[in-house]
């Protein structure tokens, strides 16, 4: 076969590390009945690694099999834990960056809730593009000078330049890496621009072997160091980059003229990468005996099982592992995700009061950042169930 040429830098060649067959193409679909869910169309995933810039993608993706509409519900809006991070987040960019009385956009707005805040904290006039976006679901305040368009950003929307681009978890999503930034950055012409993009932290992926983070819809997984790189080929001046939400996100600030700030980035970070790279097949099959292990001594005891967490995380790590009457169901706090059926698996999504009739004696944190949440939600309903988190298995790991 011929290599695959790196889409994020258009020089080095993809070199494949991971394979999985036969995964959901969309994992955060809207699925109304079970036998819609276990139906749902499937792909491959086949992870490939740029030793020229460090970039891991799936060179398997098809952007033909997946689907962002309105019956796409991604949101973690309805967290208390997402929601101060959310506020917290856009305050801290409006000090930042300066966002009063200024033209914002931002790329993959989702349900509309980050532009909003950006908007209302810092009275800044707002245009918002995402194919899932609903109208249904926001109720403009009357001075409001937010416009959300439910569509893609494409080179067709090049004239929407603004004086600050925000971009969060979406170019994860995007084949053609360097070609959209590229287009992000032509968009902005000659005006004096700041940039801010947050996506998935792939260190951490690749170190914890966090396989419930590896899913069709991510063809894309980020380092530091390739994120830096695709930023610096499109065009862009990169002057920050960090982590977000413990860890779990990866950020870059970035500008449309050189203002001399360059990001902290190790020297030695590629190298450390294609080290982090060759290791993960062999903590990828540790991380799922582990887990067979525990969730095959959970069932033989007749303890009943759910995980918490409905979306990409969930379905990965359903799917993943082949699980089916281990698991009894999935919870999640979102009203609109519940009733319905997680795709590939097709275990039923509960609303957390369902789960005191349910009463589960073990409950999976699919995101261990939620883990306190959950618990204290458990503890209001009169539920004592032993809780465990998605990455016990790496700490397990470790200790042994």
């Amino acid at each position: 076969m011929k290599p695959t040429v790196c889409p994020n830098c258009h020089s080095g060649t993809m070199e494949i590390f991971h394979t999985a067959r036969g995964v959901p193409t969309n994992s955060c679909i809207l699925l109304e009945s079970r036998e819609e869910a276990m139906a749902y169309p499937k792909g491959d995933i086949t992870l490939g690694f740029c030793g020229e810039c460090g970039f891991v993608g799936n060179t398997s993706f098809d952007a033909k099999l997946t689907e962002y509409s309105g019956r796409y519900e991604e949101t973690q809006g309805f967290s208390p834990t997402f929601q101060r991070f959310h506020r917290d987040l856009a305050d801290r960019l409006i000090e930042r960056f300066k966002l009063q009385d200024r033209d914002v956009l931002e790329i993959g707005c989702g349900k509309g809730e980050f532009l909003l805040l950006l908007c209302e904290h810092g009275r800044n006039r707002g245009v918002g593009y995402d194919p899932g976006y609903r109208a249904d679901r926001h109720a403009p305040a009357p001075d409001e000078n937010v416009r959300f368009v439910a569509d893609f950003y494409t080179e067709d929307c090049t004239d929407t330049a603004a004086d600050f681009v925000c971009c969060k978890m979406t170019l994860e999503h995007i084949p053609q890496t360097l070609d959209f930034v590229a287009m992000t950055r032509k968009a902005q012409g000659g005006r004096e621009a700041e940039i801010f993009f947050m996506i998935p932290e792939a260190t951490r992926i690749l170190t914890e072997c966090a396989f419930e983070d590896v899913y069709y819809e991510h063809c894309n997984y980020f380092s530091p160091w390739s994120l830096n790189q695709v930023f610096l080929k499109a065009g862009f001046f990169p002057t920050e980059v960090g982590v977000e939400y413990g860890d779990q996100y990866l950020t870059i600030a970035a500008t449309t003229s050189d203002t001399g700030r360059r990001p902290a980035i190790p020297a030695g970070q590629l190298a450390d990468l294609k080290r982090w790279v060759a290791a993960f097949p062999a903590l990828f099959e540790q991380q799922l005996e582990f887990w067979r292990t525990r969730l095959d001594a959970l069932h033989a005891a007749g303890r009943k099982t759910v995980i918490w967490g409905s979306g990409s995380k969930g379905v990965s790590f359903l799917t993943t592992l082949g699980l089916t009457g281990e698991i009894a169901g999935a919870v999640d706090i979102n009203p609109h995700r519940q009733g319905y059926f997680m795709p590939g698996t097709g275990h039923r999504i509960f609303g957390p009061d369902e789960l005191v009739g349910l009463k589960p004696d073990a409950v999976i944190v699919m995101n261990p950042i939620y883990k306190d949440e959950i618990a204290a939600d458990l503890a209001q309903r009169g539920l004592q169930p032993e809780i465990f988190a998605v990455d016990d298995g790496l700490a397990t790991l470790n200790r042994s």
